[in-house]
């Protein structure tokens, strides 16, 4: 009998630890570290702040040395940039990509824990044709010079997509991409396919509600109770914008046939703030679609296209950007204050990896009447409520336009509740196991 227990009290451990590690580790948790801005505080103190979250991964959307060298032996993984500027050069001198490379990766890897080098961003709807045409050679000339010194199957090589490369996300069944760009974004994806890098993109359910400021539609933003959104096509419903964003992405991969290509978000989040004329910002907003997100990321439910597994995820951003252009909501979406206090919480902090509960949010459309539940036509009209296309985002200097998609997660239970019940049931499996093995003789 004692040895029953014994057994099972050890498998019960192997359980305790496995849930302990998925808690801990987070590593599909990054963040954007955008440097618009006058009033930043000291790499190291960033590096610092960061080491006492939960956040293990960093983009940067350049190269910054001071930066790349104060998170050395951090352990945290660091995505660097290739500006669009130096794309062409790039892609037509092979020694120009050796020379970046020696400049702003040689120094500091592998210290500093280099895993991605975007090449530009957003590029493919930049409507830029010399960039576009250019944006492959300079990735793969870049690649040729990370495997000239034997570091290319280590560092990644890829670029920063915006949902303007969407022809359709409305049902995410039927995603797919702009046909005017096929030709060269097959080429990206061959190339992403060919090295095992990922493809990178950034949804904005904050813009689809924007374009849709109903309160169904906040709510389905949000991951907030709500009626859901069914994919005529799949009949899959959807119950937050963005698993149904993120789905419509991998349709549209799987649709071309890169189903091995893997999804990373570059970029998503929320504004605190923003004009009056303004729809959607907001603190309550904000701390509710980023604390739900990071609940989702952790329950590890996936998303139905893509169950079991959280994709990696790099929220936006860091610190406001006060030197940004355009509405109020751009320089608005920091996490955290130049001073390195919290903007609002978000359960980022490893003394409390609890997501606080947010305050139901009030809709800025008070007067909008709530529809019934939404099925996603295989055909959506061209004005059809959720449909991520031509969407600049907050790192754009653009004001943002609209993109319209959706989004899911579990029926009935919100992530909160799966957290918390991951909690309780590590609770209850640690007395489970504790128990035999303190009677045993």
């Amino acid at each position: 009998m004692a040895n029953l227990l014994h057994n099972s009290s050890f498998f019960l451990l192997l359980c305790l630890l496995h849930f302990v590690l998925v808690a801990k580790s987070q590593s599909f948790i990054g963040i954007n570290y955008g440097q618009v801005a006058d009033n930043l505080p000291a790499p190291e103190a960033t590096a610092k702040l960061l080491q006492s979250t939960s956040i293990q991964k960093v983009r940067l959307y350049g190269s910054d040395p001071a930066i790349i060298k104060a998170l050395a032996n951090t352990g945290i993984g660091i995505m660097i940039g290739v500006s669009n500027g130096d794309i062409p050069a790039m892609a037509s001198d092979p020694n120009f990509a050796k020379g970046w490379l020696s400049s702003n990766v040689l120094p500091f890897y592998p210290a500093s824990e280099i895993i991605v080098i975007n090449v530009g961003n957003e590029v493919m709807s930049s409507n830029d044709q010399n960039l576009m045409t250019n944006l492959l050679p300079a990735m793969q000339n870049l690649q040729k010079a990370l495997y000239d010194v034997s570091i290319g199957g280590k560092i990644k090589v890829s670029t920063v997509h915006s949902m303007a490369v969407m022809k359709q996300s409305d049902p995410p069944s039927s995603g797919s991409f702009d046909p005017n760009i096929g030709d060269l974004l097959k080429g990206l994806l061959e190339f992403n396919k060919a090295t095992g890098s990922p493809f990178a993109i950034n949804p904005y359910p904050f813009f689809a509600y924007q374009s849709d400021p109903r309160p169904d539609t906040l709510a389905f933003c949000l991951f907030q109770p709500n009626a859901g959104r069914v994919d005529a096509g799949t009949k899959i419903k959807y119950t937050n914008m963005f698993d149904a964003q993120v789905d419509a992405i991998r349709a549209a991969l799987n649709a071309m046939g890169f189903k091995e290509v893997e999804i990373v978000i570059a970029e998503t989040g929320w504004p605190y703030k923003g004009d009056s004329n303004e729809v959607g910002p907001g603190i309550e907003n904000a701390k509710a679609y980023n604390g739900n997100l990071i609940a989702h990321l952790r329950s590890m439910v996936g998303t139905p296209l893509m169950p079991g597994k959280s994709v990696d995820t790099y929220l936006f951003a860091m610190y406001d950007e006060d030197l940004k252009p355009g509405p109020t909501s751009e320089r608005s979406f920091g996490l955290f204050k130049p001073d390195l206090t919290m903007s609002y919480d978000i359960g980022l902090s490893k003394a409390n990896n609890q997501v606080p509960t947010p305050k139901t949010p009030v809709s800025p459309s008070p007067n909008a009447s709530p529809k019934a539940p939404v099925t996603l036509s295989p055909n959506p009209a061209p004005k059809a409520p959720v449909t991520p296309t031509l969407v600049p985002t907050p790192n754009t200097t653009v004001t943002p336009l609209s993109p319209k998609t959706e989004k899911s997660v579990k029926a009935g239970v919100s992530d909160s509740q799966s957290q918390a019940n991951i909690n309780v049931g590590m609770l209850v499996l640690s007395q489970i196991l504790w128990y035999p093995m303190l009677h045993m003789r």
